[in-house]
């Protein structure tokens, strides 16, 4: 592992990935998080999570499997129910940790669980990207796979990010999905 070499396409990628992540964190908070609510904040602490993107008046709470990670709950985003109760929040962040779980239809259906009749999910995940930590990183997801994974909510928005120079390969997935009435 120590002569792992990461090449130019991964640097831009990544730097894609994490600009599009900001982007959609503004876009979702300011179109879809006008009103007062209860956000749970998926793993946030490696990056600057969703408090600068959302308003004061969003109250956050932070769970991450790292137990020293400073979050609000220490747990596994699939398999919460000893941690959150049913139907707690408003809105759930989840960028970048989908493809890191063993069981991501698990997580999905936790999510959902968790949510608040109407809750919406703003998730992200990358494709067209290199194996990267935390590990395990585990899935990449196509627009069908995030699709048959959220099948239980109301696909609101599901956008990519293309790779400029190949077709039907995008670098990088936004979702944003309401809990269905299902």
């Amino acid at each position: 592992m120590n002569n792992i070499v990461v090449s130019q396409m991964d640097i831009e990628h990544l730097a894609i990935i994490r600009n599009n992540v900001v982007q959609f964190m503004q876009y979702a908070s300011q179109k879809y998080a006008r009103d007062t609510g209860n956000l749970l904040d998926v793993a946030p602490q490696d990056h600057q999570g969703a408090r600068p993107f959302f308003e004061q008046f969003i109250y956050i709470d932070t769970v991450d499997i790292n137990p020293n990670s400073g979050c609000t709950y220490i747990g596994d985003i699939c398999n919460l129910k000893e941690v959150v109760k049913d139907g707690v929040y408003d809105y759930v962040v989840c960028t970048e940790v989908l493809e890191h779980t063993l069981q991501p239809f698990h997580a999905v259906d936790e999510i959902w669980r968790i949510l608040k009749p109407q809750g919406l999910l703003f998730l992200s995940t990358p494709f067209n990207f290199r194996i990267h930590g935390p590990l395990p990183d585990c899935w990449r997801f196509t627009e069908h796979g995030l699709r048959a994974l959220l099948k239980n909510y109301q696909i609101l928005e599901l956008k990519s990010v293309n790779t400029s120079s190949r077709d039907l390969m995008p670098i990088h997935y936004t979702t944003i999905a309401q809990k269905s009435l299902v």
